[in-house]
This record gives C-alpha cells, sequence and structure tokens, in this order.
C-alpha cells in the first residue's frame, strides 16, 4: 500500500497534554494515543499546530516524536510536522531528525510570516522533496500563513514530485479551489480536508479524508463519519453522521486551537489537563459550558 493509500480516512492532528507546572504530560499522552487507535482513528499526525508545536523547545519536540513513534509502536501509521519559514531550516530539521523514516510522511506547512510569492512557494517545497527521504503532504492553512498556495502551484509540485509529494491538506476553506486541486490531481495524490466542519463535503466532490482537531475527543463517531462520507454506497447516510457534530464544530474554534479541544478533552477525560502554553490560554467560560451542553 502506498503511503497515499495509508492516509486515506481519518487522521488525528495530536494534541500535546502538559501538568500543572507546564512541562508534558507523556503518561496522559500515551493514555490519549491508546484511545486514538482503540477508537480506529486511520492514523495520528504528531507536531502539528494543534500540538502547540510553536510553543515547544527543539529538544521537547524530538522528545515527543519519538515517544509517539514507539508508544504507537506501529499500531497506526504516524505523519511528523516539519515546516517553517526558512526552507534551510526545514532542510536542517529533516536531516537532523531521528528515525525519520520510521515515519510514513512530513506534513509540511506553506512558509508563514514571510509571506512568499508562488513561485517561493514551489522552489521552497521543490528543495523538501529533493532532500526528504519519506512522503510530504503539504499544508495549505492561508488564516495562519497569510499566503494561499494556489492551484497552479499545488499541481505544478504533485505533478514534478510523483511518489513524494503524495497530497495536500486543504485548509484554505475554499472550496472551488479543493474541487480544482480534486480535478487536476495526478493519480495517486490525495487532497484531505483541514477543517473538520468541511471534510464530509470535500468527500462528497472526491476528497480523500480528513487531518481532524475533533478526531482527538470522538475518534470512533468521526472515524465513522469519514468513513461513511468516503464509501458511495452510504455517503447519503454520513450526512446525518456530520450533522450530529455541528454544533461542536464552532464551539471546538471559538476561543483559538487548541483551546478548544483541550477543553473538552479535560470535560471527558479529567485527567487531560485544561493547561496551554502562553500566548494561548483556556476556553472562556461559556464555551465550556457550551462544550457540556454539546457532549455525545
Amino acid at each position: 500500500m502506498s503511503a497515499a493509500q495509508k492516509l486515506r480516512g481519518m487522521g488525528v492532528a495530536l494534541t500535546t497534554p502538559f501538568l500543572e507546572n507546564g512541562s508534558i504530560d507523556f503518561d496522559t499522552l500515551d493514555f490519549h494515543i491508546d484511545y486514538l487507535i482503540d477508537g480506529n482513528a486511520d492514523y495520528i499526525v504528531a507536531l502539528g499546530t494543534t500540538a502547540e508545536t510553536p510553543t515547544l523547545t527543539h529538544d521537547e519536540k524530538q522528545k515527543l516524536a519519538l515517544h509517539i513513534l514507539d508508544h504507537v509502536a506501529g499500531r497506526c501509521p504516524i505523519v511528523l510536522g516539519v515546516g517553517g519559514n526558512s526552507t534551510r531550516a526545514v532542510i536542517d530539521d529533516i536531516a537532523n531528525t531521528e528515525r525519520l523514516e520510521d515515519f510514513d510522511a512530513i506534513l509540511s506547512v506553506v512558509p508563514y510570516y514571510n509571506k512568499p510569492t508562488q513561485e517561493g512557494m514551489y522552489r521552497h517545497f521543490a528543495e523538501i522533496a529533493k532532500t526528504c527521504p519519506i512522503p510530504i503532504i503539504l499544508y495549505n492553512i492561508p488564516g495562519r500563513t497569510g499566503v494561499n498556495m494556489n492551484v497552479d502551484t499545488i499541481i505544478r509540485l504533485a505533478k514534478e514530485f510523483p511518489g513524494k509529494i503524495v497530497g495536500i491538506k486543504e485548509a484554505s476553506g475554499n472550496m472551488e479551489q479543493a474541487q480544482n486541486v480534486i480535478t487536476r490531481r495526478p493519480e495517486g495524490f490525495i487532497v484531505l480536508s483541514g477543517d473538520d466542519s468541511l471534510a464530509h463535503s470535500m468527500i462528497g466532490i472526491g476528497g480523500d479524508g480528513v487531518i481532524s482537531v475533533l478526531g482527538n475527543a470522538y475518534p470512533a463517531e468521526f472515524t465513522e463519519m469519514i468513513h461513511t462520507s468516503l464509501d458511495e454506497e452510504t455517503h447519503e447516510d454520513a450526512a446525518r453522521l456530520h450533522q450530529k457534530f455541528s454544533a461542536l464544530y464552532s464551539l471546538l474554534f471559538k476561543d483559538g486551537n487548541p483551546a478548544g479541544i483541550k477543553c473538552l478533552l479535560h470535560i471527558l477525560f479529567p485527567r487531560y489537563l485544561e493547561v496551554l502554553r502562553l500566548p494561548l490560554v483556556p476556553c472562556t467560560d461559556t464555551t465550556r459550558q457550551g462544550l457540556k451542553n454539546e457532549l455525545l
């Protein structure tokens, strides 16, 4: 099975649990990973934005990556977030990540803050593709990066690096753009929703799944919805499952990510403390009560 085929379905953008003193809670992390795997999540995405990666030190990232790899122990695929706004620094990170080839792919975000042109984005990912020993999933999220990778650039990269750049996490919120990527993509290139609320609709126009925040809390239920959406015979039934999550979709992001999902995880599992690293802060009481009212 190709890397792209393994990464269809419901991937979870893993959170990072912290103790009251702000250090990583590895025991709760292990509990959470087991919960996701037992809930039939198709794969785990480590060190994405939802993991509060911008607030982690280099040593913490390395320790987390290896810990997750060892605890999963081959029970599901793992995608590792390796991205940034300096091409040279990303290539150095790839070169210096221990046991990188034990992961199934990297997820690499469009460079943020310095706002490259489309040619700059192309060259950035082309250089990464030439040096990275494992497959690459592009990550387009204009709301965080300040720039949108357009369809021509995505397709150019997909066609020039087949088997290396194998998909995209598309979080532009632009369904017309997603449709154009799906229509023009080469064979074997997967398109994953980066928005839980749009995953069902994106699958309906030919998408391949989602990298989910909500799946942290409800892996079994959200996996069922995604798999039902992917099956042509049951796609219409999936709309009912999709609607079940409608209130949670907005509540989870009302006070930012991962504040919402950490609040929900604490409600479901009190051992999962609602601790974030500044500048992120916990949810408001109003949002917290709203999440309690919408428990499945």
